[in-house]
């Protein structure tokens, strides 16, 4: 029963933290119109902590293994309500920026020592299968929730309010945290925090992440802009090296050669690129082309998100009985056909109704697809290095992110390149199914990741 209460305080840990895709997103006009956002600088609230999360989230890992789980669980959690407190204060541009990234800090922090106390407290096979279907059930809900808490709110409170509702639920967050989970054994001593290693590849994920998500707004050929890849690629080529000289390196050579892992690294980077990407274009596609406000996006949102939740659920009793590769070939299967479905019924005049059948079969794998890496993460890992291995696959995700969105984003854009006002929303139409097509082209690309990388039976039932 204890661990069933621990899973319940890991699970609204991971809620909190996903509750900020989109309960921002929402809220984004009236913050830009209050505080003197251009439409330039706007999207830096969301990239802000983009950056921070994905730049962070190695060292976070790393210290949930040295420090202990619960430890950095609740500085995670410290640290993302008192940003959201200063985030929801800010009457400035610079102090908002500021509190957002120290955001994305908490949320490095939360989600490895989430993950890493579940993949110790819980037998590799079914038993931690069914808790990381509780977990990701718990992140995709936060995704509904946060769509339409954000819309509510904004529209009662002010914008102010996306950022005051976190601070009673991390309250909550950190006493459920001290009341039912165990304190850490003693920091390790005998092991190095490998700060070398941890600068540089925070440095490295930072600088490229900037990169990614900056340059189709500030230019690819600004000096920022290459300046930042250089240096990131830099970064990189000296993490390498310095992992390779360290006595006791951030990511140990026997942990890259777990084949999971490996894998579950690069189905995190596409499953981003492509599943996490297509939020953004169907946003865009209900305000832009359809016409809807932001609470009746929400709503929109409600059928796919929480046809994911659904899905991340029940991801772990299809793992525990097909294995890893059969469901996620299977799985992948169905969210390609999804996303090919959805680019075939988008169009300036086409229903909800029309929508349904992709977005509930895309939807469907995305939710088993999300937790079934993190299962795949997590498989033939040892407990002191469970953190590190999180870690790995969370970067891989946030960089993802930014290069799936950067990519599909300079695709849909190209069919609205000098188009007349009258014809704007047919052209953006085209611009965001030919974006979904590609989405469905890069899950048909990810499905080859666990015939390579996966054995036929990953986990033992």
């Amino acid at each position: 029963m204890r661990r069933v209460a621990i899973l319940g305080v890991l699970s609204f840990a991971m809620l909190i933290v996903s509750l900020d895709q989109y309960i921002v997103v929402v809220a984004l006009p009236e913050l830009g119109r209050d505080l003197g956002y251009s439409a330039q600088t706007l999207q830096t609230v969301i990239s802000a902590y983009a950056i921070a999360s994905s730049g962070l989230v190695l060292f976070g890992g790393r210290a949930a293994d040295l420090l202990g789980g619960r430890r950095m669980l609740a500085a995670g959690l410290a640290l993302y309500g008192v940003a959201s407190l200063a985030g929801g204060l800010a009457r400035g541009i610079e102090l908002q920026l500021v509190a957002r990234a120290v955001q994305g800090l908490g949320g490095a922090l939360v989600l490895p020592s989430t993950l890493s106390l579940i993949n110790t407290l819980f037998a590799e096979g079914h038993e931690r299968n069914r808790a990381l279907g509780v977990w990701g059930g718990a992140g995709a809900a936060g995704l509904v929730t946060g769509v339409l808490l954000g819309g509510v709110l904004t529209r009662a409170f002010g914008w102010e309010a996306v950022f005051f509702v976190n601070v009673p639920l991390t309250a909550l967050g950190l006493l459920a945290t001290f009341s039912v989970i165990e304190a850490d054994r003693a920091p390790e001593t005998k092991r190095r925090f490998d700060i070398p290693g941890a600068l540089t590849a925070t440095g490295a994920v930072t600088l490229l992440v900037f990169a990614l998500v900056r340059g189709p707004e500030v230019g690819w050929g600004s000096l920022k802009i290459v300046g930042a890849m250089v240096a990131g690629v830099f970064l990189t080529g000296a993490f390498i090296v310095i992992e390779r000289r360290s006595l006791d390196p951030l990511v140990p050579a026997a942990l890259m050669a777990n084949a999971s892992l490996r894998t579950a690294a690069g189905i995190a980077f596409m499953f981003m690129a492509t599943f996490g990407s297509l939020l953004y274009f169907l946003s865009l596609y209900f305000q832009d082309v359809r016409g809807y406000d932001a609470l009746k996006t929400g709503v929109a949102f409600l059928l796919p998100t929480t046809v994911v939740v659904a899905g991340s659920t029940f991801a772990g009793r299809l793992v525990t009985r097909f294995g890893l590769r059969l469901t996620l070939l299977i799985t992948l299967t169905v969210g390609a056909a999804g996303a090919i479905m959805l680019a075939l019924a988008i169009s300036p005049g086409s229903t909800y109704t029309s929508l349904i059948p992709g977005l509930t079969a895309v939807s469907a794998a995305d939710g088993i697809v999300f937790t079934a890496m993190f299962i795949a993460a997590a498989s033939g890992v040892r407990d002191d290095a469970q953190g590190v291995a999180s870690g790995i696959v969370s970067a891989a995700a946030g960089v993802g992110a930014s290069v799936g969105l950067a990519i599909l984003v300079v695709v849909a854009n190209r069919h609205t390149l000098n188009v007349a006002v009258p014809d704007l929303h047919a052209a953006e139409a085209a611009g965001i199914r030919k974006a979904v097509f590609s989405i469905g082209g890069g899950i048909i690309a990810m499905s080859l990741l666990p015939v390579v990388g996966l054995r036929r039976r990953a986990l033992p039932d």
